[in-house]
């Protein structure tokens, strides 16, 4: 199994403002593996991938894949890069199939290979049925799979996807998630979500960002001692409902049962009212946690 590495080191990357950065001073070794990245919006996320996709290019920093800077291999490294945006950039005057023989051109595949690559990865998406449909007939979940399956062509070594689940149904999300799993044995993977479960269970590490730097990493077994003891499930009427809520009190989850209201509580002190139970911590707990 070829071992790869993708570095960053030092890496600032500014907009508009010069003082204000999107990713500021980030460090860090990507082997091969799943790297869940999370964080609210504008905490760094896009714009890291961007540049590791070579569509940014820093301010200051490098980024390395095997030791030699990614800006000097040119196209030698984004043949070895599959890339999913967040944004859905399409053709939609083509069809399915169209679009990935024309993205199979772009990586600079031969016609035998494209054609085997193509078959394989419309079933892995479960798009095959669908290759002969325009893409302006495709559904949003149809349309974050046939961007996956772009992503595929030509077997990368590095693969980044953002938000790669969105759109998706729950039967599809776990297809993808469990096929991302089997990639990644051979290969790294960057993969930005918002849907914290979709990492939770196949994720090597989990990298925290915010303010466009590292807050927290670590394998997500050992980052959730962070939130242990400091989760609590509450039963609740409506004015201890409101207490929580005008105290700021970080509520991970709400929902109703037969015995009030059920609150999910992230707090470094035990929570004062309601009928109060501790509760094991999962990474969404984390995530509020930290934001």
């Amino acid at each position: 199994m070829a071992k790869r590495v993708l570095e960053f080191k030092n890496v600032y990357k500014s907009y508009r403002n010069n003082n204000v950065y999107a990713v500021k001073d980030f460090s860090y070794r990507f082997e091969n593996g799943i790297y869940g990245l999370l964080g609210p919006n504008g905490a760094g996320k896009s714009t890291l991938m961007n540049m590791a996709a070579q569509n940014l290019v820093p301010d200051k920093g490098s980024i390395t894949y095997d030791g030699e800077e990614i800006g000097r291999m040119g196209s030698s490294y984004r043949e070895r890069l599959g890339y999913m945006p967040q944004q859905q950039g399409l053709y939609e005057g083509f069809t399915g199939q169209q679009f990935l023989w024309y993205m199979a051109a772009l990586k600079g595949l031969t016609k035998r290979q494209a054609s085997d690559d193509i078959d394989r990865i419309l079933n892995i998406t479960n798009m095959y049925d669908h290759r002969y449909r325009k893409i302006r007939s495709y559904s949003g979940g149809m349309k974050q799979r046939i961007l996956i399956a772009q992503a595929l062509l030509g077997d990368p070594g590095i693969l980044i996807l953002d938000e790669p689940t969105a759109g998706l149904d729950p039967n599809e999300r776990i297809r993808i998630r469990n096929y991302i799993s089997e990639l990644s044995k051979d290969r790294i993977v960057l993969l930005a979500t918002h849907v914290v479960s979709d990492i939770e269970c196949i994720a090597k590490r989990i990298i925290l960002m915010n303010n466009g730097m590292i807050i927290r990493e670590g394998a997500p077994e050992s980052i959730l001692e962070d939130v242990e003891g400091k989760v609590y499930e509450v039963i609740a009427d409506d004015r201890i409902k409101e207490k929580y809520e005008d105290a700021n009190v970080k509520i991970s989850n709400l929902s109703m049962t037969s015995g009030g209201i059920l609150l999910r509580i992230v707090s470094d002190s035990k929570p004062e009212y309601g009928i109060v139970r501790s509760a094991a911590p999962v990474l969404e707990d984390l995530y509020l946690y930290y934001n």
